[in-house]
């Protein structure tokens, strides 16, 4: 096997990969060839251009994956980003299953990392939804109208934190499952905490 000059603190998610061993290892090689700064973020391999993050390799059960940080504003001439859901605004994912696949659109590749480091380099921004954008469950609705001092702490969060808790509350398909979220997360939100705190 061909050693690629990366980040030693990195090789160990390399080398614990057993679903998707071959597949990341080629991915690495990619963001590597492209003179990319290796480190360790979120628990996954992130290469940076200029300490800002471009691309970041992570495996699930299905496929692993490029995850570009900025892919809503790449080109994506050859169709190839995906949107991971309705709810990420900015990162878009290039999947795959198969090593033959990484090696056929390995220039394909390149290309995308330079673009999204001239992205980087540009200084452009994803312009995200603002908060009063997103979907307010109606079980939050209902608390917010009958309690003004808890409507009150929602609004007095970080808009982050007002984000996480939407979308956290909206999630479920039931009624009951989330108006039972809404109740177990009114301390925090009383004591000004977010979702993850």
């Amino acid at each position: 096997m061909t050693k690629y000059s990366g980040n030693s603190k990195v090789d160990f998610y390399f080398e614990k990969a057993e679903k998707w061993k071959n597949e990341l290892e080629q991915l690495r090689a990619v963001a590597l060839d492209c003179h990319l700064v290796e480190e360790l973020k979120w628990g996954c391999p992130c290469y940076t251009f200029e300490n800002a993050n471009i691309v970041l390799i992570h495996a699930f059960k299905e496929y692993c994956a490029f995850l570009f940080f900025k892919g809503a504003l790449m080109k994506d001439p050859d169709t190839i980003l995906i949107q991971q859901s309705d709810n990420v605004q900015a990162a878009r994912q290039v999947r795959f299953t198969d090593v033959k696949d990484i090696l056929a659109k390995k220039e394909i590749l390149k290309k995308y990392i330079f673009e999204a480091a001239e992205i980087e380099k540009s200084g452009q921004k994803v312009v995200l939804k603002k908060v009063s954008e997103f979907e307010i469950a109606k079980e939050l609705q209902h608390k917010f109208d009958s309690d003004p001092e808890f409507k009150k702490a929602f609004y007095a969060l970080t808009p982050g934190r007002q984000r996480a808790y939407l979308l956290h509350f909206s999630q479920p398909k039931q009624s009951k499952t989330r108006e039972s979220r809404v109740e177990k997360n009114i301390p925090r939100i009383l004591d000004g905490k977010g979702l993850n705190d």
